[in-house]
């Protein structure tokens, strides 16, 4: 008989009135990979968190091994043989990554911390999983990947029999995502156990043995992944049949909305990141780029809207050069930016939702007038957008880290389309989206290109790339390698470009 090394039972938690887990039952076996799959906001996170020891139950039971236990800190969790990979990264910013990976299991040579010693065993591990890391960058200065990187190396670090995944691959390239499915059999090969938190379908029918679905925090059921298609998984988790393409008509692009030429942008050490860029994007259009993570991108974004210094080269909005202007500026030129990292350059995850949702309009009449805020416009603003995208969470008064990672990015995206912008520059825009959302997301990014406006859309996602786009620029080493039709190419031949290769086209 295969033994259960998780049993949560009838585990219900509440904040306040708002029940965000309603006598959920959920079991996990020795050696399987357990997907928890459900909406944003449906309360997975929030369970396994209780499991980390990050929270405890209003209600419930939790067994580990056969033994009921009270898990009421994350070194409990720790001691019983559980370690979690945040959704959103649990780093200290200013600590190098070997420092961070260690933090709370120290090395210690005749009472010095052996950072020495600590770097080469992350080495070997990162080696070892093909997780690449340098362990004594600052977590400040490297990219969103490879902080998710440290993350995954934290864990395993620890020596957990039993592993969660919190969307683990949300940042990830696909040969990354495919290195990181093969760790996770791996894994469960050597006997231990893992919980695979996922909004991605094919992840799930690639590496999962069952599947636990969740909605608006019930269990809705549990069931082995070979006898369920896609279809009906996404089904079950939002209650509703569900579109895996964006239809859309062919686009029918207008004037030049954004033209950059011959950009150099440095990244935080001063090396260049992007070399002599240049790409027009046109009001009526979609333009993804595609790329493997720290290749320029986010640097480049970061350029074009003022978060970061050019060194060479132009960028010009709407005719308008805005090379060396304020982000202030540019967002007044009609552009809409939502950031790559939601919690860093987002949102304020101290301040109410509400306020969130005003950050780009608050000086202005009628969110103020002579400098005083009109809370009651702010509000009812904020109830009309998180009604309109469907932004699920306790209410406007709520502060933004209460709500989940993919209700934090709908609210982000309202904010940014509400606005009517001319340019719109979305940085993984389905990070941590559940298929529902996705689906919404990708239909209101095509209703803007659409009504003339210009799209610029920053993806992992070579799936969302191609479904988007109208035209694809793929980048490799800051460098634009080269520009092809979702119609004329696949994901083989992106993936060629993204490792900087050239594609060979007969008759050429």
């Amino acid at each position: 008989m295969t033994q259960n090394v998780i049993e949560m039972k009838e585990i219900t938690k509440k904040f306040g009135d708002f029940v965000a887990n309603d006598h959920i039952n959920l079991t996990v076996r020795k050696g399987e990979i357990h997907a928890l799959l459900g909406e944003n906001g449906a309360g997975k996170s929030t369970l396994m968190n209780m499991l980390a020891g990050l929270l405890e139950p209003t209600s419930g039971e939790i067994v580990i091994n056969g033994q009921v236990v009270k898990i009421d800190s994350p070194s409990k969790s720790s001691q019983l043989g559980i370690g979690m990979v945040h959704q959103h990264f649990m780093l200290v910013e200013a600590f190098t990554v070997a420092e961070n990976i260690i933090l709370g299991n120290e090395v210690v040579k005749k009472g010095v911390l052996d950072l020495k010693k600590a770097s080469q065993d992350i080495l070997d591990l990162s080696h070892k999983y093909g997780l690449a890391v340098d362990p004594d960058a600052k977590v400040a200065d490297i990219s969103v990947g490879a902080q998710q990187r440290a993350e995954i190396l934290k864990t395993l670090y620890r020596g957990a029999d039993i592993l969660i995944f919190d969307e683990p691959t949300a940042v990830l390239t696909p040969s990354e995502i495919h290195e990181l499915m093969e760790i996770m059999k791996h894994l469960v090969k050597e006997g231990k156990s893992i919980i695979l938190i996922t909004h991605k379908l094919d992840e799930i029918r690639a590496v999962a043995d069952r599947v636990t679905v969740i909605r608006r925090g019930k269990s809705i059921e549990t069931v082995d992944v070979a006898g369920a298609t896609s279809q009906e998984l996404a089904e079950m988790m939002v209650g509703h049949s569900v579109s895996f393409t964006t239809d859309k008509e062919a686009s029918k692009p207008k004037d030049v909305v954004l033209s950059i030429k011959d950009l150099i942008v440095n990244e935080n050490r001063g090396i260049s990141a992007v070399k002599n860029l240049s790409l027009e994007v046109r009001g009526g259009e979609i333009v993804g780029i595609a790329g493997i993570d720290g290749n320029g991108q986010s640097e480049l974004v970061q350029a074009i809207t003022g978060l970061r210094k050019v060194k060479a080269g132009s960028i010009t909005i709407k005719g308008q050069d805005v090379t060396k202007l304020s982000s202030r500026k540019i967002t007044e030129l009609s552009v809409g930016h939502v950031p790559e990292d939601r919690h860093r350059d987002g949102l304020v995850l101290e301040m109410t939702m509400a306020e969130n949702l005003a950050l780009q309009t608050y000086y202005k009449e009628p969110m103020s007038k002579n400098g005083i805020l009109n809370f009651s416009h702010i509000n009812e603003y904020a109830r009309k957008l998180m009604k309109e995208f469907d932004v699920r969470g306790a209410g406007e008064f709520v502060l933004a880290k209460g709500f989940s990672g993919g209700n934090q990015q709908k609210a982000i995206i309202a904010r940014e389309i509400d606005r009517d912008p001319d340019l719109l520059i979305v940085s993984q825009p389905t990070r941590g989206l559940d298929v529902g959302a996705i689906e919404y997301i990708h239909k209101r990014l095509i209703e803007e290109r659409d009504r003339g406006k210009a799209v610029l859309v920053v993806s992992f996602e070579l799936d969302e790339i191609l479904n988007l786009s109208d035209r694809i620029a793929v980048i490799h080493d800051g460098k634009i390698q080269g520009i092809v039709t979702p119609a004329e190419t696949n994901k083989q031949e992106l993936g060629i470009l993204m490792a900087g290769g050239k594609i060979e086209k007969g008759g050429e």
